[in-house]
């Protein structure tokens, strides 16, 4: 059976070789302890960790481990995170560690995927090729479930996609999922009839795990098109329990809240590679990957290749749809396309909403941003036909 490789990026503690201090994580993980004890049988050492490659680099050094299959428990995610991103960070051996990424072998990877994908998204939508615009309802907390529905229909009327909820609304008192839902299906179904399109609309059921799925469903049975989970937060178990779960019958948005709490020190921690692999592996239709030219940290060749891990070959899975969020607005859509390509969803709160003449307008100016892309034209010199478009540009500029 294939074995578990994980890349880690370390810096040894000063007095420690590389190849102590990656054996160090290879012991830690696996089989050892700090110090001799005599219940170590032989048999026991088939399980051990291997060092098989370090490269030294600018201060840091790269490591390949090896990880024997046996030791995973076959779909148990949670175990398969003990051991590739366990105790290892606190090792006193490295000043710091940053787990890169993992390999795994197919019969550690029992999952269904995602249940629609790309594909799935964009025959439910109606589109083809070109990137879909969604918007996330702002202000994230407050608004009742009435003017939640009205921000909405704004939106989807100027040709959003996608419509969320934010990663803090759930279904406090404020706006309760049971009244928010059917008043936001009620005026997408306008818009629909209105328009002929069709809108998503992923509500936040994120919960504690032994509920998620009831909330799920409850979600569904509601009008719910889409259903969004924030997943670093809720566990992945979570979100498998959701892809598993036969009463979950629409995509899932995939937020990845928190995520920089671990990814962000690019010397320490964990990458967000791993975690996209998990998500699409576990379900996730939509995940969040971050930008090339937002207002968060971002790395251009980083997300690049976060989102081939959601739309490359994975053990013959679906693909999962990149969303690309955190301060885009129309004049960043040319940079974002340019570096992730079209098979991606813009998603945009304040560069919508912001717009001078409101929200309809600021969905026109994104789509306006998004078709002279699609038909090379400058955006500049499309603007001037767009008065949407033209607005936006002459408020936040371009790039």
């Amino acid at each position: 059976m294939p074995d578990v490789i994980a890349t880690y990026r370390f810096r040894p503690e000063k007095g420690t070789s590389p190849e102590e201090a990656a054996r160090w994580i290879a012991e830690e993980e696996t089989t050892g302890t700090w110090t001799g004890i005599g219940t170590t049988a032989d048999y026991v050492r088939r399980l051990d960790g291997e060092v098989m490659e370090i490269v030294p680099g600018d201060g840091f050094c790269l490591a390949k481990i090896r990880y024997p299959a046996e030791i995973f428990e076959p779909g148990n995610v949670a175990q398969y995170l003990s051991v590739v991103a366990g105790n290892l960070f606190g090792l006193r051996r490295l000043a710091s560690v940053r787990l890169l990424d993992m390999d795994f072998p197919d019969s550690l990877v029992p999952f269904g995927g995602p249940r629609f994908g790309i594909r799935g998204i964009r025959a439910f939508v109606g589109t083809t090729n070109r990137p879909h615009v969604g918007t996330i309802i702002k202000p994230k907390v407050g608004l009742t479930p009435a003017d939640t529905a009205e921000v909405a229909y704004q939106a989807a009327t100027g040709g959003v996609d996608l419509i969320k909820d934010d990663e803090t609304l759930t279904d406090q008192a404020f706006c309760p999922m049971r009244e928010r839902v059917p008043r936001v299906m009620k005026a997408l179904g306008r818009v629909k009839e209105e328009t002929g399109r069709q809108v998503l609309y992923a509500v936040n059921i994120t919960t504690r795990p032994d509920r998620i799925v009831e909330k799920a469903e409850e979600a569904i049975s509601l009008g719910a098109n889409m259903v969004m989970v924030d997943v670093i937060i809720a566990g992945f178990g979570a979100l498998q329990a959701l892809g598993e779960a036969p009463g979950v019958t629409v995509p899932i948005h995939v937020h990845r809240a928190m995520h920089a709490a671990m990814t962000r020190n690019r010397e320490h921690g964990i990458a967000f590679r791993p975690f996209a692999r998990l998500v699409r592996w576990l379900g996730g239709d939509q995940l969040h990957t971050g930008t090339v030219s937002g207002k968060m940290s971002h790395d251009a060749p980083e997300v690049l290749g976060d989102n081939r891990v959601l739309t490359g070959p994975c053990f013959g899975k679906k693909r999962t749809f990149p969303v690309s969020s955190g301060g885009l607005h129309p004049g960043k859509v040319f940079a974002e396309l340019e570096t992730l390509g079209t098979d991606v969803v813009l998603q945009a709160g304040g560069g919508i909403h912001g717009h001078p003449d409101g929200t309809a307008a600021g969905a026109m100016a994104m789509r306006q941003a998004v078709d002279a892309f699609m038909e090379g034209i400058p955006l500049a010199e499309y603007a001037k036909q767009h008065y949407e478009l033209e607005r936006a540009l002459k408020l936040w500029g371009i790039g």
